[in-house]
């Protein structure tokens, strides 16, 4: 069944509400801390925002997290050598953010760990702070994955660290 509070929220979300929450500023804010993070451990970060889903998929009731598993698979954030990339997902209209690991990162790190920074980071957002919220966010993955995949001797840059708008 449709929740159709939801339903609204998508249909009415204004087109242009992310360029209001996710400034240039902000964007550039997270693209450097992707890249600082990253020479810090061996995994790949990617960063996007969805403002809101398209009616069809409301209606057949994808959930965000359906959603942050497709778009981490359109960005092929699964495509690197150690199968350990990590995409950070916030979908505005439903006010959710989360957090999609590969496999190589799922072996050593718990979804629990991954939805405590989620958690964190949608707070920061409800008080609308969300430079804060999502440097906050990935410090908080740097620390894991420095933890569990510390950066090699070559450690490459393989996935672009420019956040991602999805539309």
């Amino acid at each position: 069944m449709v929740n159709i509070k939801r339903w609204f929220r998508h249909a009415f979300m204004p087109p242009w509400r992310w360029r209001m929450l996710f400034p240039k500023t902000v964007l550039g804010g997270i693209e450097q801390a992707v890249k600082h993070s990253e020479h810090q451990h061996g995994g790949e970060l990617r960063f996007a925002v969805e403002n809101a889903l398209a009616l069809g998929q409301v209606w057949q009731g994808i959930s965000a997290r359906q959603r942050a598993i497709e778009v981490f698979s359109n960005l092929r954030v699964w495509d690197t050598e150690q199968n350990s990339g990590v995409l950070i997902y916030a979908l505005l209209a439903d006010r959710e953010v989360h957090i999609v690991a590969d496999r190589g990162i799922v072996k050593r790190v718990a979804q629990a760990e991954w939805d405590v920074v989620a958690e964190a980071m949608q707070k920061e957002y409800r008080r609308g702070d969300f430079l804060h919220g999502s440097l906050q966010g990935i410090e908080r993955i740097t620390v894991l994955l420095a933890t569990y995949f510390p950066p090699g001797a070559d450690n490459p840059n393989e996935l672009s660290n420019k956040p991602v708008i999805v539309k």
